[in-house]
């Protein structure tokens, strides 16, 4: 089965294709991401057919759509979150979600031990969580100051660009900087068991974790006749 997995919960916009197998296991077979900046909605259609194209696959070709859910930034999370479940209802094929952290500590499991993953929030806050050193979450997500998550840091190695944007508050603790952003190979392989399973598909539910910087008006503004 050829499973698309994406993630645009951060500044970066990452697409894979995975061959799944009975076992659950993950072969990628094609990927690519962008440094989307605010453009994840330019730049996310265009990333997944470079993929298939790459594999020499098509869209009905696809067994299962997996996508990191977040927590991140409204805008960029929502793109790649419509995306995928629109690809699923449209093709008749099972979404499966993935918290993006997740997904970014897989990428640093069994080499740092336990980990603490931190991506940038906005306003000058952090999502972050904690899992222990064979990478089950056992916190988070959620969204704090920097310098409080760093306060309450109890040896784990940090991970994620977070760490790296907020160098300072981290600095006390060990930082590794590489792979900073989740990747979609680690979406497609946290989601294959569920897609060899043939499991039913999942309502994707972005983790925003606060609410938007955007909100109706609560009065009517008064209109003086001309």
């Amino acid at each position: 089965m050829l499973l698309l997995a994406l993630d645009s919960s951060t500044p970066w916009v990452t697409v894979a294709l995975a061959e799944v197998g009975p076992d659950g296991s993950a072969r990628v077979v094609a990927e690519h991401a962008d440094d989307a900046g605010n453009r994840h909605g330019e730049l996310l259609a265009p990333a997944i057919a470079r993929v298939l194209v790459s594999a020499g696959a098509a869209p009905a070709d696809l067994g299962a759509v997996a996508c990191g859910l977040g927590p991140g930034p409204f805008t960029g999370l929502r793109v790649g979150i419509v995306t995928a479940a629109s690809m699923a209802d449209g093709l008749g094929i099972p979404s499966y979600g993935v918290c993006s952290l997740d997904a970014l500590a897989l990428a640093h499991r069994g080499k740092n031990g336990a980990l603490l993953t931190v991506t940038d929030a906005r306003r000058k806050q952090v999502y972050w969580a904690r899992y222990d050193a064979d990478g089950r979450r056992i916190e988070g997500p959620e969204v704090s100051a920097p310098a409080d998550v760093s306060g309450a840091i109890q040896g784990e190695t940090v991970v994620g660009a977070g760490a790296l944007q907020w160098a300072d508050a981290f600095a006390p603790h060990r930082v590794d900087g590489t792979d900073p952003w989740p990747q979609a190979s680690m979406v497609a392989a946290l989601a294959a068991e569920r897609a060899a399973a043939r499991a039913p598909g999942e309502q994707l539910a972005p983790m925003y974790l606060r609410r938007p910087d955007a909100r109706p008006p609560t009065s009517l503004k008064a209109v003086t006749p001309r």
